[in-house]
């Protein structure tokens, strides 16, 4: 989702439905306070959160929202489907119809989905500059073999996208159970990389995102507000 960034002056032009010429009067006057603090300039950045009073008209206080939930599979990740449930009904949250996904499970996948209604959060969290490893428990139809580990290490070329994908790392933890830890999600990626061996992935179940690990507390349906030192583990881009 496309970050709520702008410039202090359009937010107040269109919210009071003034001109420009009249904005510049209200900071001159000192009439406008961001968050807490007197506003002077008209090109000040603001975004979704920043507290925005006029006078004692409180024009924006919008709260943060960050979300955990343990998706179960055959629960869609979306915030409206006409043949699903979907992850958004499974929330314990007021402001759930606000809230938007931070990186999908597809419908038959299962565990750590994240929710927020902040966008520059969720930028940050699928920025490939913040190189966040995404750590996923996988149940194969077939055994596995050594030779998986050095395949997903060297990365897989991807001839529909042109691509090769980033160096991944392959755990086997039982004949048929692997950990794998991504900082990519490309269309159906680990399907597919598995695909290459001609073995069918049968379960698909995220582990963690980063330093945020699902809470082992959480049946599969259940929510729960991430803690602040989960959010703060992920840096701001």
């Amino acid at each position: 989702m496309q970050s709520k960034r702008g410039r202090l002056d359009r937010f107040l032009a269109t919210t009071l439905q003034i001109h420009r010429k009249s904005v510049r009067e209200l900071l001159l006057a000192k009439r406008v306070l961001v968050d807490g603090v007197v506003a002077r300039e008209m090109d000040m950045q603001i975004h979704e959160f920043s507290h925005i009073v006029f006078d004692s008209l409180i024009l924006q206080a919008n709260t943060p929202e960050y979300w955990m939930l343990h998706k179960p599979v055959g629960v869609v990740s979306a915030t409206k489907d006409d043949e699903h449930k979907t992850v958004i009904e499974l929330l314990d949250c007021a402001a759930r119809d606000e809230l938007h996904i931070a990186g999908r499970l597809d419908l038959n996948s299962s565990g750590l989905l994240l929710l927020t209604n902040d966008s520059r959060w969720s930028e940050a969290l699928m920025a490939p500059t913040q190189k966040v490893d995404k750590v996923y428990r996988v149940t194969l139809a077939n055994p596995l073999s050594e030779d998986y580990i050095a395949a997903f290490a060297e990365g897989m070329y991807f001839g529909f996208e042109d691509i090769t994908t980033q160096p991944a790392k392959l755990k086997i933890l039982a004949p048929h159970v692997a950990e794998v830890t991504l900082r990519e999600g490309k269309y159906h990626q680990i399907k597919r990389m598995f695909g290459r061996f001609r073995n069918p992935v049968v379960g698909l179940h995220r582990l963690s995102i980063g330093d945020i690990f699902l809470d082992n507390q959480l049946s599969p349906g259940e929510s729960r507000p991430l803690t602040a030192k989960e959010v703060a583990s992920i840096s701001l881009c």
